[in-house]
């Protein structure tokens, strides 16, 4: 029943990656991107260190519509879903980070998988990684089963900050998001069709970098109209000493209907796209359908929580950072806890 909620276009096993179109037009997908300019090299993945920063002043110069915020009911760290009877969906949600100093990677074996497998998911965009990877995240936005989502503009610890600089990290990777969606929006092969899925003009959703975050920082988020999400159920997949089985047994062993399950897509998931392949079989044949998180909130009751956490309830911001460091996530300090 949801499994098929918007989807609108197949994909199918056709020289391993080929998509299937539904309709004869194709998707905004089929027409601006070819299967071989989706598919996911090996180049991609390692990141690579680079000194350029952001130029944060031009960014502030760039017009911001308005958003309406986040009514009361729903304010808070989103953790979860609490689903009807029956109803067995869950989200897969993938990190994007990049910080100052380098330039992250792009884990194109989980996106494949999760083309080739008709999976929807969402994916948690850094500012800087939507800056310094436009190909790709025009490919990422013009998917219909995927939706993109607010990490910060350089991975920083919002709880920390205050004033001028949360503003920055909040608004500006919303500015970021804006530019990708023109870019993409202004080729000519993007003209309207039959059946396109609208590209969001923003973004709703929101990932703090490290899952911290204070009152501060949950109420900045709010006020420009971003849900605050987090997880409950942890990969670890940062760490690269979890093998693909470990990670899969994880996923399999905890999941459970409503869940927000947490990896990386930027060369920081060491085994994901090995671990998926085990898992998302194995979680369909349980009767187990993907959506996006937006779908899952839609679907029940979101479980809100006045805190965020690292990668439990009772796991303080010890490990966090105001500035960058030299892992691009926490969660690799927890990997083997999962």
């Amino acid at each position: 029943m949801y499994r098929g909620l918007g989807v609108a276009l197949l994909w199918g096993v056709l020289g391993g990656l080929a998509p299937v179109a539904v309709a004869e037009a194709g998707t905004l997908l089929d027409r601006c991107f070819t299967p071989q300019a989706l598919a996911g090299t090996a180049s991609e993945l390692k990141p690579q260190h680079n000194h350029a920063k952001l130029d944060l002043s031009a960014l502030r110069q760039e017009p911001l519509p308005t958003a309406s915020p986040v009514p009361e009911t729903m304010r808070g760290s989103i953790r979860g879903v609490e689903l009807p009877p029956g109803v067995k969906l869950i989200a897969l949600t993938f990190d994007l980070c990049e910080t100052d100093g380098s330039v992250a990677g792009y884990d194109g074996r989980i996106v494949d998988l999760l083309r080739r497998e008709d999976v929807k998911a969402t994916f948690f965009a850094g500012g800087k990684w939507m800056e310094t990877h436009p190909e790709r995240m025009a490919q990422l936005l013009a998917d219909p089963n995927f939706e993109i989502g607010s990490h910060g503009l350089r991975h920083l610890d919002m709880a920390r900050l205050n004033g001028e600089a949360l503003k920055d990290e909040i608004a500006l990777t919303e500015v970021t998001y804006i530019r990708a969606r023109k870019a993409l929006t202004a080729k000519q092969c993007a003209s309207p069709a039959a059946g396109d899925r609208p590209v969001p003009e923003r973004m709703s959703l929101l990932r703090f970098p490290y899952g911290t975050c204070d009152a501060e920082a949950l109420a900045a988020a709010a006020d420009q109209g971003l849900y605050a999400i987090q997880w409950d159920l942890v990969t670890g997949d940062p760490d690269p000493h979890r093998s693909a089985r470990a990670i899969a047994e994880t996923i399999l062993g905890k999941v459970h209907p409503g869940a927000i399950i947490v990896a990386h897509a930027n060369g920081r998931g060491w085994h994901t796209a090995d671990a998926l392949a085990i898992a998302i079989p194995e979680l369909k044949e349980e009767g187990y359908g993907f959506v996006t998180v937006s779908e899952l909130l839609a679907a029940g009751k979101p479980v809100i929580a006045d805190k965020c956490y690292l990668n439990q309830p009772g796991a303080g911001p010890r490990l966090a950072r105001t500035h960058r460091r030299k892992s691009n996530d926490v969660f690799s300090f927890f990997g083997r806890q999962n």
